[in-house]
């Protein structure tokens, strides 16, 4: 190992735990010493803000940014949850938001219902003055495991006792995080990074080192890795890069998450910054080109489709009626609809045969009754990329 790499390492506590010696780390404070030669990164730290830039661009372009802002914010939160093992699809959380089904493990579902809350109430907090910092976390913590299986697990409190992770127990575990007695000063020091204005870094490396550390340090018993993508978001938004958090980057680090993994590991065995920021570069300006690419899509299909209906005739306007609603809910019932349109059930249901005989709609239940349609084009462009983990 070279005397960059070994000055960059943190130390290693020895402890008991179930009867077991256990060593575990305590990694340095950021930045890295010797510090990164951005020199090499400056064209990939241009061509992910470039890209976005143009990302956030579309909020002022877009003819209805909370509906997309809707949509992206949960297909983050499934990406984020499925890296932590959910088996949810982006149908099972509509579906259960929308109390039209249980959709899919109720556990599962329950989980990343949880991540759109604790994303949003992060962004509130952040507009209402609250500096992003360990009592922001915490907050923003408690509602990620507000209920279902990390409930149990102190929501919003660092932990208290050891955690580790890969293996059985600490003993055999692919890395053993601080003692819990070292949380407080790691995330303290963090958080003076993260405000750092004297030792100034592009926000994107900012971000990546602190996600990267905030993993190191995994300050709770449960929820770590979802929080700690949460905070690349919320980086993002306090410094005004990202006016609304459509960045999914979850699906970079899903598709690579063996990569992902790995990288991490080699911050903490070899001080290897460069290779981790490289990659989490790359992620950035992927996924805000898909991102930004797939809206574009999704507004070619909506317009593509309302031509289509416009070709009906008379029946045209309550179609269009029932089509601007499945904009902003791919998934509905008869039910839904004339709740939440000046339409009776009997009109409604003639659009929707309409959209079903223009190949816009399908019905997904093949029941009778309490049945549920769906917009299936639009569906297939959210979902991309959002199939569970096998």
């Amino acid at each position: 190992m070279t005397r960059k790499a070994s000055s960059r390492l943190g130390r290693y506590e020895t402890s008991t735990v179930a009867g077991e010696s256990i060593r575990a780390y305590v990694p340095p404070p950021l930045p890295p010493s010797p510090s990164i030669d951005l020199g090499p990164f400056f064209k990939q730290i241009e061509a992910a803000n470039r890209a976005l830039g143009h990302l956030d661009g579309m909020t002022s372009i877009l003819p209805d940014t909370p509906l997309f802002l809707y949509m992206y914010v949960r297909k983050e939160a499934l990406l984020s949850s499925q890296i932590e093992g959910t088996q949810s699809s982006l149908s099972d959380l509509l579906l259960y938001e929308s109390d039209l089904a249980p959709g899919g493990s109720p556990e599962d579902v329950t989980e990343v219902s949880n991540y759109v809350a604790a994303l949003y109430l992060g962004i509130r907090r952040i507009k209402a003055g609250l500096p992003l910092s360990s009592r922001l976390l915490k907050e923003v913590h408690a509602k990620l495991l507000r209920k279902g299986r990390g409930s149990r697990k102190g929501p919003g409190e660092f932990r208290r006792t050891q955690n580790w992770i890969g293996g059985t127990r600490p003993g055999n575990a692919l890395y053993v995080p601080p003692p819990p007695q070292y949380v407080a000063e790691c995330m303290s020091d963090l958080e003076r990074f993260i405000h750092d204005r004297e030792r100034p870094l592009p926000l994107l490396v900012r971000a990546g080192l602190a996600h990267a550390q905030f993993e190191s340090i995994h300050p709770f018993l449960d929820g770590n890795g979802r929080l700690g993508r949460l905070l690349i978001t919320l980086m993002l938004h306090a410094e005004g890069v990202l006016k609304e958090p459509l960045l999914y980057l979850s699906l970079y680090l899903k598709v690579h998450r063996q990569t992902y993994y790995d990288l991490l590991q080699r911050i903490r065995t070899d001080g290897d910054w460069e290779r981790w920021l490289a990659f989490f570069l790359d992620g950035i300006e992927e996924t805000s080109r898909q991102a930004a690419t797939a809206a574009k899509s999704i507004l070619d299909l909506f317009a593509k489709d309302r031509k289509a209906i416009e070709s009906l005739g008379r029946p045209a306007g309550s179609a269009l009626q029932v089509h601007q609603l499945m904009q902003k809910r791919p998934m509905i019932t008869v039910a839904d609809a004339v709740q939440e349109l000046p339409l009776s059930a009997p009109t409604v249901r003639k659009s929707i045969d309409h959209l079903s005989r223009l190949g816009i709609v399908s019905e997904k239940t093949g029941k009778q009754r309490d049945r549920v349609f769906v917009y299936v084009q639009y569906m297939n462009a959210l979902s991309q990329g959002t199939e569970p983990l096998r």
